[in-house]
């Protein structure tokens, strides 16, 4: 159900669901409320009067009983449960809502769930990479004494009509024991056969199968998959119930690797030293080993339920997983040892799962800097199968982008640096509780509003919080369009620091950390060439093929940015194109959406080497187009104003209002 919230003085409204908080609903409605603990309640300045409508809101001793029973309410401790009108007072409000001309930010956001999208790959139903077959069988007898995997094969094709299996040599050493000490009743796993990919359909019970894993009992109940993003700077997984489709926990922490390198190159370069890729691989399956063990113990479930593996990354990740020399994928001419790669055994590379007959599948590549991570992005979302020009788009370190339809798909890799993943940033990090991820600003006292994931104390800046807190501070003329801060502003949030000029969004006493939580010129400079790059990449590789923004039917944004992005604060600082925002959509995680399709339909197995092969790579590490886009793109949100022409007329209006509004004050 949804209702409509009108803030007042300014008469915006926005419509938000039943439920949903009310500082969020303001921050949705671009009316600024003083907030600075992230909106755990304790700072006590987003007090507001609700004049009209029910909400749920808890006390605190921030409101007295008066005026509480006057209607006052603090906005990060009320949930709407009606149409609302809420009163704003000049102590919690800021300067009035700034007029947006042809930008709505208001408008900007979008919440998407991928699983709800018609974006997602069409045409597959459940069935999984892996099956479960529970098995009873006779046992042998002097006159039926075939041998045990003979028996088991025929128990397969009587009970569950599955013919076409191999068995692998894992298996049979286990197999004998296994049927007897069980009184022959067990349960196979078995896994499409990666040597007749091209042969897999949905249902098709003849399609080649391989038989890996006999257990005793019946435990096809539990039958899960883990589906991998291995990033650059972030590792992210999920697990999987290939029974249902459900997804029944996630979970990402940072790539141990990163201490060695915050890209790709840097990381080549150190596999270079005496034992530095042994050493990188270890790592990385650490951090895997990591991830896996919370999914588990999250869910209560145990490894043995564990019967596959999907894992996408790019080129050089999944290089170093697998130890394989990467010294080629830097050096011109940019090669790597292999595109596709065979499946693989999780313990042969270190991932501790018991027993060792669970396999990696790796997603293919593309190029040296376009990866299984794109590829499987492009599965995932369904690019692959749609008509309409579509610019795909992964914010990650490595900077992916592929341009392209049903009928042919180009691709090119821009490194953006993990600044967008909290890398290289003072107080970054990832889209975790305490993760500020929505950020407002009072232009004339400077004061922020924050909203954080799970409204607790503010830890750091997460993706979409970066996007946001950027685009506000040159709204507000905090900053200039060098990024550089406004010196003679009268603000104690604005300072001298070691990495020059910063912003304190969050004082020590209201942060979770015990520190202050800032965002710094460095940082700015950071974030200001991660945007440029990526921007530069669209550029290049639409002018590459005689093509413009003006074309695209869509632009989709995959990446980690927590809950939300503000498409329209993207647009601001120069990181999105400056095109209806009715043209993005943002999927979250598109390389993790394509490992869980993967998961739950072997169908889609050779659909990703489809992709793979469709795809053009456009070198832009020796581009001298690119160069000259990206030296251009490091200004907000441009040097050229014509790429530009909303925003600009945006930002030109909004800087004179906020200057009047400051000789005013």
């Amino acid at each position: 159900m949804k209702h409509t919230i009108t803030f007042k003085p300014d008469n915006v409204s926005v419509t938000v669901s039943k439920g949903s908080n009310l500082l969020d609903a303001a921050l949705e409605a671009g009316v600024h409320i003083n907030a600075s603990c992230g909106g755990q309640g304790v700072c006590g300045k987003c007090r507001v009067v609700i004049e009209e409508g029910e909400v749920d809101s808890e006390k605190t001793e921030n409101i007295s009983e008066k005026k509480y029973d006057q209607g006052w309410r603090q906005a990060c401790r009320t949930s709407v449960l009606s149409d609302c009108t809420v009163r704003i007072p000049d102590e919690s409000r800021g300067l009035r809502r700034l007029v947006t001309q042809k930008l709505d930010i208001a408008k900007g956001e979008r919440k998407i769930s991928a699983l709800d999208t018609k974006l997602l790959a069409e045409g597959w139903r459940l069935d999984p990479i892996a099956i479960k077959a529970p098995t009873r069988l006779a046992p042998p007898t002097l006159q039926d004494n075939v041998s045990d995997l003979s028996r088991f094969l025929a128990g397969l094709r009587q009970q569950h009509q599955i013919e076409n299996v191999s068995a692998d040599i894992r298996c049979l050493k286990t197999m004998p024991e296994i049927l007897r000490t069980s009184d022959w009743h067990v349960t196979a796993t078995l896994m499409a056969a990666p040597a007749a990919n091209n042969l897999l359909s949905p249902d098709d019970k003849t399609s080649p199968l391989n038989l890996v894993r006999i257990q005793g009992g019946d435990t096809s109940d539990e039958n899960f998959a883990i589906g991998l993003d291995i990033g650059t700077t972030t590792i992210c997984a999920e697990l999987i119930d290939l029974k249902n489709g459900r997804v029944m926990a996630e979970r990402a922490e940072y790539n141990r690797q990163v201490k060695y390198g915050d890209d790709v190159i840097t990381r080549i370069v150190y596999a270079q030293q005496p034992e530095g890729r042994k050493k990188l691989q270890s790592l990385v399956v650490s951090s895997i080993n990591q991830v896996i063990d919370e999914l588990l113990e999250e869910t209560g479930s145990s490894e043995k339920s564990v019967s596959c593996i999907a894992a996408a990354g790019n080129t050089t990740m999944t290089h170093l997983l697998l130890g394989l020399e990467t010294r080629y994928i830097r050096e011109a001419p940019y090669v790597p040892v292999a595109s596709s790669v065979p499946v693989v055994w999780a313990r042969d590379i270190g991932i501790d799962l018991l027993p060792d007959c669970v396999q990696i599948h790796n997603f293919p590549s593309v190029a040296s800097y376009v990866g299984g991570d794109i590829v499987s992005g492009i599965l995932g979302s369904g690019v692959f199968q749609k008509k309409e020009l579509t610019l795909y788009m992964d914010i990650g370190t490595n900077g992916e982008i592929v341009l392209g339809n049903r009928d042919w798909l180009a691709c090119a890799a821009c490194s953006m640096g993990p600044a967008f993943e909290g890398g290289g940033i003072k107080h970054g990090m990832r889209a975790d509780q305490g993760a500020i991820e929505g950020f407002n600003i009072n232009p004339v006292t400077l004061e922020p509003m924050i909203v954080t994931v799970g409204r607790k104390g503010p830890r750091g800046i997460c993706g979409s919080g970066l996007i946001s807190i950027l685009s506000e501070l040159l709204s507000a003329c905090v900053i200039d369009r060098r990024g550089k801060f406004i010196r003679d502003l009268a603000s104690e949030r604005i300072r001298p620091g070691r990495f020059g000029h910063e912003y304190v969004l969050a004082w020590a006493e209201n942060s979770a950390t015990g520190h202050d939580i800032v965002i710094t010129e460095v940082d700015i400079e950071n974030l200001m060439r991660a945007k440029g790059a990526l921007f530069a990449g669209f550029l290049t590789l639409l002018e590459s093929l005689d093509l413009s923004f003006d074309d695209l039917d869509r632009v989709i944004i995959a990446g980690a940015f927590g809950r939300y992005i503000n498409l329209e604060k993207g647009k601001l600082i120069g990181l999105f194109p400056d095109i209806p925002v009715e043209k993005f959509h943002f999927i979250g995680n598109g390389s993790l959406l394509g490992a869980r399709l993967v998961c739950l339909c072997k169908a889609m197995l050779p659909e990703a080497e489809r992709i793979a092969r469709m795809m053009t790579n456009i070198e832009l590490s020796d581009n001298a187009s690119f160069m000259d886009k990206y030296m251009g793109a490091l200004f907000l949100p441009h040097t050229e104003a014509r790429l530009f022409p909303n925003v600009s007329e945006y930002l030109e209006a909004n800087s004179q209002m906020v200057s009047r509004e400051r000789k005013v004050s």
